[in-house]
């Protein structure tokens, strides 16, 4: 921000002084005790104000992503403005030589933004580099690369987030870098309703800069991680670059199992319930106190879903702990059992759904069943409605066939709509005004890659493509939002804004990812 300063009133007073005398300076100047000020010495009003004014950010009217474009994808540029030229052009950034000359469309005014929009498709342009777009009247864009997949470095720093978020353990600045720091909250944490238990509670990650680890936020991670590697295996390496890189198991299973190692710690031995919580009190620079947060059903339920979930997949790893965690899964929810009118019946299904899978235990699938022909339209803009259709049919155990088939009818009516909604919009996604529903777009797109990964469809593919094109920066703002990247980051901006920061939405975006990795990856394995 810049600071234009104003002469202080004092000058100005001091000069009508000079004119009319010296009687009203001497007053003026003479201390509030009665005492006259030295002689030739100027004393301030105190009334000096500084204006300020912000200047307005000078955006781009060519708004590209900020990363850049997989060679063989498409490859789209929106300029914005009423006027503009009939041909753009596209400039080496090494060599600043034109090397690529395309046409200008108009696609009309866009109600959400106030804007007139028009695009430019290079995607028939595949030579590797960096680039960025120019155009008579309206300017340039920022720089983006041309690469077989720019979007590797960005996969791997969501996957490391977790690592960087790890709760009770030292982080090495080899793996760390400017993240590292020696282990936190180590100390014997207090049942906040009865401060005479303690117990020792280290692990998990932190949800918030105050160093909370949320047993339902930490859930909500590990369900759309493990949604993610369900679906795209193939993509998660042994080499992310965490304490376990190298063991012969997925950085991703070692990571989610960091976290499900501190929710088996939060499960009460005695009963099988769930506490909600782990939170620091700062009492003073260098002191803190940690308190358990007392049980919650949605804390217990959500625990029975997710650790039976993960139970399911990690046992070609470790079948001894996964059959530990389907033990506990089972406990929560007969815990939750005997508290129905306290819990949600969306996050009963998904547990029972969960468990039925693992186990294939008949009450569970009872409970399935009961949920699902209840006669209630599916609403899938639920998670965990959303979650437990998804294990449902993709379960190896005896189902439904009619249930299946309304659970699919339903999800490819509502990415049909999510579909269409974003192509009619003028920037390809349903952000608002605002840029801060980023949280929904993330949650639209889990739902997509599910169905794509169950059809493989082109065009889903092309909406998931433009919604991470949207968060790399091609919005109205010119805002990437995650962390390190583009030209105008949203730290600049508001650091509150930021995906990665996120434990559950950084999920969401691991989700994204993977399934646009798989893609390029199947592309490139077919020679496109």
């Amino acid at each position: 921000m810049q600071k234009r300063h104003l002469y202080s009133i004092t000058s100005i007073l001091l000069c009508m002084a000079l004119l009319s005398g010296c009687t009203e300076l001497e007053n003026l100047t003479s201390s509030g005790s009665g005492q006259q000020a030295p002689e030739n010495e100027i004393v301030s009003l105190g009334l000096a104000p500084e204006f300020d004014y912000e200047v307005p950010v000078n955006l781009p009217n060519i708004i590209v992503d900020q990363v850049g474009y997989s060679v063989n994808s498409n490859k789209i540029a929106i300029f914005r403005g009423e006027v503009l030229p009939d041909t753009y052009d596209l400039i080496d950034m090494e060599t600043e030589e034109i090397v690529y000359t395309g046409s200008i469309k108009e696609k009309g005014y866009d109600e959400t933004t106030g804007e007139n929009i028009s695009y430019g498709d290079f995607s028939d342009f595949k030579t590797p580099g960096t680039y960025y777009l120019q155009a008579d009247i309206i300017g340039q864009s920022y720089s983006f690369v041309i690469a077989p997949d720019p979007y590797a470095d960005i996969f791997d720093a969501a996957l490391k987030q977790y690592y960087y978020s790890r709760c009770g353990l030292t982080l090495s600045t080899e793996l760390a870098g400017e993240a590292a720091h020696n282990a936190c909250h180590t100390k014997t944490a207090e049942l906040k309703d009865d401060t005479t238990v303690q117990l020792d509670m280290p692990g998990g990650w932190h949800v918030d800069e105050n160093g909370t680890r949320n047993v339902t936020d930490g859930c909500r991670a590990v369900n759309n991680l493990l949604l993610s590697y369900e679906l795209y295996e193939n993509n998660f390496t042994d080499e992310v670059g965490i304490p376990e890189s190298g063991n012969g198991i997925p950085d991703l299973m070692d990571e989610v199992r960091y976290e499900v190692d501190w929710l088996l710690k939060m499960q009460d031995a005695t009963s099988g319930a769930v506490y909600s919580a782990v939170s620091a009190i700062e009492e003073s620079t260098t002191s803190y106190r940690l308190y358990i947060e007392a049980v919650t059903m949605d804390a217990t339920i959500q625990f029975a879903a997710t650790i039976a979930k993960f139970s399911y997949l990690y046992q070609n790893y470790d079948r001894d702990f996964a059959t530990q965690c389907l033990k506990a899964a089972d406990r929560a929810y007969r815990y939750a059992e005997q508290y129905l009118n306290d819990v949600l019946p969306e996050e009963y299904f998904h547990a029972a759904a969960e468990l039925y899978r693992a186990t294939g235990a008949l009450h569970y699938r009872d409970e399935v069943h009961r949920y699902l022909n209840s006669g209630n339209e599916l609403d899938l803009d639920n998670d965990y409605v959303f979650w437990g259709c998804v294990v449902y049919i993709s379960t190896k155990q005896q189902v439904d066939v009619n249930a299946c088939e309304t659970i699919i009818e339903k999800m490819l009516s509502d990415v049909e709509q999510i579909s269409y909604d974003s192509k009619k919009s003028k920037y390809l996604t349903e952000g608002n005004r605002e840029q801060d529903n980023n949280c929904e777009l993330l949650r639209k797109m889990v739902r997509l890659a599910v169905v794509d990964h169950i059809i493989t469809n082109h065009e889903y593919m092309m909406v998931l493509e433009n919604h991470l094109h949207y968060f790399l920066g091609r919005n109205p703002a010119c805002i990437s939002y995650i962390d390190d990247v583009g030209s105008r980051n949203y730290m600049t901006v508001d650091a509150r804004m930021g995906i990665m920061k996120q434990i559950d939405h950084d999920a969401e975006l691991v989700v994204l990812l993977s399934a646009i990795q798989d893609n390029l990856r199947m592309m490139e394995e077919s020679g496109l």
